[in-house]
């Protein structure tokens, strides 16, 4: 059923700040939300289905109250990947969202205090990480699956449920070496360890941050430096885990100790391993799928939270796979 609704603010500099340049934020409501918005004055009118009109009415509204001052496009964006996780599968590619997963959403206290997740798959993969003792994200670039693992270890950390932090990622090329690189050994794998860095700069701010390296309370090292470990009262990250062997990946999972939470992501569509190596990633979610304690969340590029453009580069490349097959 086509329903035609009127959204008419009364303050023009928040309606042009909500508009964006050259409306540029409508257009990204529009197509997001599958409707259709045109602007005459003050005047927004947004014709589509009942559903989907109602969902970019109060995405609208939300916008328009916080529009005292310009809006960033990431912040439209975000908002508008949680509108559209409620419209169910034709505009957003999910079903949905659970009422109970609104309800039980969880809520990380990060220097960020109303971090959560903004689609159901990332609303379920944080209850996993809290519920168990290891938990798997796969999926494609920009669903969050690692910032969120990150933003869960600041969270234990902050609450003393974990008395460390440990991120690793297997230091593998992905078409150049690492001996070209210049300098020591550190030097050499931090270009494949900043975007935990990035996370952690983000979510606890750069002072922080560097008082727990100090202090011990933050650990980042390529997976080759796990060996012969166990991490006890750790919350433990693998980050880039399609690019582990099979014997990386069983040496990591057998680090957990006692008191320990670790947290498995990765992209199964960009292994980077040599040609005829085996992905340990791939191979865990088919070994460890029915052990207890081991949860597996995965996202689609419905959860991407980056450039509106991200999603749709995703399920295009998507497509072609599933096309050569």
């Amino acid at each position: 059923m086509i329903l035609r609704h009127v959204f008419e603010p009364t303050d023009n500099l928040r309606l042009a700040h909500l508009a964006g340049a050259l409306d540029q934020h409508l257009r990204a409501v529009e197509a997001g939300l599958a409707v259709h918005i045109s602007r005459r004055g003050a005047v927004l009118r947004i014709e589509g289905q009942r559903q989907r009109v109602q969902a970019c009415l109060a995405l609208l509204q939300s916008l328009y109250a916080q529009a005292g001052q310009p809006l960033a496009a990431q912040a439209v964006q975000l908002a508008l990947v949680e509108a559209a996780s409620s419209v169910g599968p034709v505009a957003a590619g999910l079903a949905p969202t659970d009422p109970d997963d609104v309800a039980d959403a969880v809520v990380l206290h990060t220097r960020r205090a109303d971090l959560r997740g903004r689609t159901p798959n990332q609303l379920r993969y944080l209850r996993q990480i809290l519920g168990h003792d290891i938990t798997f994200g796969i999926g494609p670039a920009g669903t969050g699956k690692t910032y969120l693992a990150v933003a869960c270890a600041v969270d234990a950390i902050e609450r003393c449920s974990v008395e460390r932090i440990v991120l690793t990622r297997p230091a593998v090329e992905a078409g150049e070496r690492l001996g070209f690189l210049p300098g020591d050994l550190a030097q050499k794998v931090d270009p494949y360890l900043r975007p935990l860095y990035d996370a952690l700069y983000d979510l606890m701010g750069l002072e922080r941050v560097n008082a727990a390296f100090e202090r011990g309370q933050i650990e980042v090292a390529p997976l080759a430096f796990m060996r012969g470990r166990t991490l006890n009262h750790a919350f433990v990250i693998l980050d880039e885990a399609q690019n582990t062997t099979p014997e990386q990946m069983k040496m990591f999972l057998t680090r957990i100790g006692f008191g320990s939470r670790a947290v498995v992501t990765g992209d199964t569509s960009q292994v980077d391993l040599p040609r005829g190596h085996s992905s340990g990633l791939i191979q865990a979610a088919e070994v460890l799928a029915q052990v207890k304690g081991i949860a597996f969340s995965r996202f689609t590029a419905a959860d991407v939270v980056r450039h509106p453009l991200v999603a749709r580069i995703v399920e295009a490349y998507d497509a072609a796979q599933t096309g050569a097959r």
